[in-house]
């Protein structure tokens, strides 16, 4: 199990993401849009420096929704791999049989 603190830690910037994710947007397409006047975009840009770190998407780190495992993700199923053979072990994923040969 992952610690605690870290998941809320990105718990938090998930939160932040959502919540200046329309501005960032715009700030973003105003910025690349060669057809404006250079210091509006650089005016863009600054603006973008200035928001919170943590608003980027970027930040955020996939955890495994089961034990907050940050590495063997699968995207899919929105769990690491230990879980994920667990479940397939116990037939709770729908398609999945242990395999034998």
């Amino acid at each position: 199990m992952a610690k605690q603190s870290s998941m809320n830690k990105n718990n938090r910037r998930r939160k932040l993401v959502a919540q200046y994710a329309a501005k960032r947007k715009k700030l973003k397409d105003i910025a690349s849009d060669l057809s404006r006047p250079a210091e509006e975009r650089f005016a863009a840009r600054l603006k973008l420096s200035q928001l919170p770190r943590n608003s980027s998407a970027t930040r955020i780190r996939n955890r495994c929704e089961l034990t907050g495992r940050a590495r063997g993700y699968y995207r899919k199923l929105k769990v690491c791999r230990n879980q994920l053979r667990e479940l397939a072990s116990q037939g709770l994923i729908p398609g999945m049989v242990k395999s034998s040969w």
